[in-house]
């Protein structure tokens, strides 16, 4: 199985770019985690997006990557009870055309980390929401919040809460074995 995972943070050393480097370690065997970097996307733009035959590179690598993968686990700050720009620039990007584009039918994952008490719970509802626009079906488990991510992480923006590394080991297991179990359908 091939799980991609985006970050809405392009920072150096962003916390939910951290949680889905800690995904790798809770893998099981046989299932792979792609990274995309979601800095180099240029801005959503329905007129490049129009000419099928140019697409940015950036833009057709992302395209590309997700045409290939099982699932996709989703990383999301919370930036004035949202997602972040970078992050809906991504999925803008990906969501074309609608009802047709490579994230229709793709199963999803939420990861959120917020320095505050909620641990990015609006972002993902907004997404979600999202979600239910690209028929992107989520997985039905409880989200996956951590709140106060700052005190979770050490300077070199490594997961060292063993709490929430038990939380994400489960939520990573459940979210693989539902994607098994779609794709058995």
């Amino acid at each position: 199985m091939i799980l991609m995972g985006i970050s809405g943070s392009i920072r150096e050393k962003s916390y939910n770019t951290g949680l889905l480097q800690s995904v790798v370690r809770c893998l099981p065997e046989g299932v792979s985690l792609t990274l995309f970097d979601c800095a180099g996307l240029p801005l959503y733009n329905g007129d490049v997006d129009a000419d099928k035959e140019n697409k940015p590179g950036e833009v057709q690598r992302l395209l590309d990557e997700l045409a290939l993968c099982d699932g996709v686990i989703f990383a999301t700050p919370e930036y004035n009870y949202s997602i972040s720009g970078v992050l809906k620039n991504a999925i803008d990007w990906a969501s074309r055309p609608a009802y047709k584009s490579v994230l229709a039918g793709k199963p999803v994952a939420i990861l959120s980390g917020a320095k505050g008490v909620v641990g990015g719970a609006r972002a993902q509802n907004h997404l979600r929401d999202i979600f239910s626009s690209t028929l992107s079906p989520v997985v039905p488990s409880p989200p996956f919040l951590v709140p106060e991510v700052q005190k979770k992480f050490d300077d070199r923006g490594v997961l060292t809460d063993e709490g929430t590394k038990i939380r994400l080991q489960r939520y990573i297991e459940d979210f693989v074995a539902w994607v098994n179990l779609l794709d058995k359908r």
